[in-house]
């Protein structure tokens, strides 16, 4: 890289998405879309707390004609990083569904409305901005923790440099708390409350020898944890803003060159049979053993086959796929999930969600042959990547790994990243100057017309803009917005969010006896076949759900990937790969494991052996957190 022929700077990833987690250890973000993150010894620590995930910034160096020259760190610049971030959903409006929408927006009133004029200072968390420059920083000062609710610190993470001057941004811990002790009642605008979620302006100024540049800056959102990491969206939010860039934005359609099976239409119908790990129903539709598992390769071999003998075939599956340009009420269609409108309207469109308009055009030219085979897709390490590659993948991998619906609010980022009005140009979105604070006031209601308007609260992104869209406290919403919520149906569908918030799925207890070889083959599908209720530690009454749920989400199993070779799998039963449950930490809440080992092997001793076998899941709380656990439970 030629240092004279700079002529701009940029920071990437223009928006990063970082993890909250109540762990002092980390992980980084994935820098490769479609590829999870894989942290040494899991995704909980020793203690079994979650581990946060961090986002790493970095800069790049571009000539005149905007081509990319490399990547600029301290080796060759002082880079001087300014960060400013903030949660003020407490301060925002009510959410009551997507403003967007066509026929359904209903406007909004404040959270708290009875917090009034200055008093409405207090619900913002609006900590001080961190200036950082240099190499391997790591100093408590570079934190976000003097922002305050109702005059009490919250902690909205931090900051640290690597070994070569890029920014590394560290979440908060996962704190919710209500300023009058009151219990959460609702999935979204439970007033008096806050969390530590947050977002905000990553900005850097690069003084190369006499030069300075002000790089064009991104943005972090903090955001819920994965809990099912390597578990992507049917559509996640690259497919959405995607959609908004290639139709509305001049943005290179990927496909523009002709259909190709393996990139383009594979991610959709593999990850329909995906969900199986987290839902039920999508098990027994497209899951393992399932006519319609889309891993199968017989059934792989017919769809990637663009020839007239399979016509029938790609004909049947593109049609079971809902039109996003309908307006008719299909239930019946896929993929299963809940769209925009589910809980204020009945028997419209909007109820179901579709996939976006150009994944749907792809399948209607697969369904009709034309397409290529192509091979199967396989992720370039990052740093074997080619300069334009990594800013592809940059722009990309952290909106992969968000769920690109339904909206209501969402978990990560919601519906205005659909709007055209919030983005400069594709994957950069319009942000506020330096300095400047996020607009909280649009009157007392904020109405579609509002919301979308030229000067509306879309018209520009600032400290705490992304995430005051969404649910407060995030892990109400959460515990609230499952499966299945008709129960006369035959199977638990539609789902919400189910590859980041699991609704059924293959306990510890399961995938252990499904891999004993030596238990029979159809019992071992059994254990394989049982599913069971992510959050069944919380039991069935809604109010206690959603408020364990905010002190004891830590808890919960993450579903994570297991590549254990299966003993004794001839038939092809049992899947070579699953996602199971891992780390959960609940005592008491399951059926008794020992039981069925000593049902399934009579000569096994019941506990004690069981115990010395090593079979017992890991991480069980020692005797003391679980005697005040037993307490807690017995006085709900």
């Amino acid at each position: 890289m030629i240092k004279n022929e700079i002529s701009s700077v940029a920071i990437y990833p223009p928006i990063g998405i970082a993890r909250i987690g109540n762990s002092s250890e980390y992980f980084m973000a994935s820098e490769v879309p479609g590829v999870a993150p894989d942290p040494e010894g899991g995704y909980k620590d020793a203690d079994g707390r979650v581990k946060k995930q961090v986002v790493r910034y970095r800069v790049y160096a571009f000539n005149e004609a905007g081509e990319v020259l490399g990547e600029i760190t301290a080796k060759e610049a002082t880079i001087q990083w300014h960060i400013e971030v903030a949660n003020i959903k407490a301060a925002w409006y009510q959410f009551n569904n997507a403003l967007d929408l066509p026929q359904a927006g209903i406007p909004s009133a404040y959270r708290n409305e009875k917090v009034t004029d200055d008093d409405r200072k207090q619900l913002a968390i609006t900590p001080s901005p961190v200036q950082i420059s240099g190499t391997s920083i790591q100093d408590e000062k570079n934190s976000f923790a003097d922002g305050k609710f109702y005059g009490t610190p919250v902690n909205l993470g931090h900051v640290e440099t690597d070994e070569v001057g890029r920014l590394l941004f560290f979440p908060g811990n996962g704190d919710a708390q209500s300023k009058d002790n009151k219990p959460a009642i609702t999935f979204a605008n439970n007033d008096g409350w806050h969390d530590d979620t947050c977002d905000g302006v990553i900005r850097a100024t690069v003084h190369i020898g006499d030069t300075v540049l002000e790089a064009t800056p991104a943005m972090v959102a903090v955001t819920p944890p994965n809990f099912g990491p390597g578990l992507f969206g049917v559509i996640t939010m690259n497919d959405v803003v995607q959609d908004l860039f290639i139709r509305e934005m001049g943005y290179p359609n990927p496909s523009a060159d002709g259909v190709v099976f393996w990139d383009h239409i594979y991610p959709i119908l593999g990850r329909m049979t995906e969900t199986q790990w987290v839902n039920q129903g999508f098990f027994m539709l497209f899951g393992k053993n399932s006519p319609s598992d889309f891993t199968n390769t017989t059934l792989l071999k017919t769809l990637q086959d663009p020839s007239d003998q399979s016509a029938n075939e790609r004909e049947r599956v593109f049609n079971w796929f809902r039109d996003p340009d309908s307006t008719e009420y299909t239930p019946t269609k896929v993929p299963p999930f809940y769209g925009d409108g589910f809980g204020e309207y009945e028997k419209i469109a909007l109820v179901d969600l579709p996939i976006t308009r150009t994944q749907y055009q792809r399948l209607k030219k697969w369904a009709q042959g034309d397409f290529t085979t192509g091979k199967p897709v396989v992720p370039t390490p990052f740093s074997e990547q080619t300069l334009d590659e990594q800013l592809h993948s940059l722009n990309q991998a952290p909106l992969e790994e968000c769920l690109g619906g339904p909206f209501h609010p969402g978990i990560e980022l919601t519906w205005p990243m659909r709007i055209k009005r919030m983005w400069e140009k594709p994957y950069r979105l319009n942000v506020v100057d330096k300095g400047e604070a996020t607009r909280l006031d649009f009157g007392p209601l904020l109405s579609p017309a509002i919301a979308l308007g030229a000067d509306g609260p879309l018209s520009k992104s600032g400290p705490g803009s992304l995430t005051r869209w969404l649910g407060v406290p995030w892990q109400t919403d959460e515990a609230s917005c499952l499966s299945g919520y008709d129960t006369s149906t035959y199977l638990p569908l539609p789902s919400f969010w189910a590859a980041r918030v699991p609704n059924q799925v293959l306990s510890e207890q399961s995938y252990l006896r499904m891999q004993d070889g030596d238990v029979n083959i159809a019992q071992r599908l059994k254990h394989f076949d049982y599913r069971q209720d992510w959050l069944r530690d919380f039991g069935s009454n809604y109010q206690k759900k959603i408020n364990l749920m905010i002190s004891e989400w830590h808890e919960l199993g993450i579903i994570a990937k297991a590549e254990d070779e299966i003993p004794n799998n001839k038939e092809g039963y049992l899947p070579d790969v699953s996602w199971k449950e891992s780390d959960r930490h609940f005592t008491g809440g399951d059926p008794t494991f020992e039981q069925v080992i000593y049902a399934e092997k009579e000569d096994i001793p019941a506990l004690e052996s069981v115990k010395e076998s090593g079979l017992l899941r890991k991480g069980i709380a020692p005797e003391r957190t679980r005697a005040r656990r037993t307490f807690r439970r017995d006085e709900r």
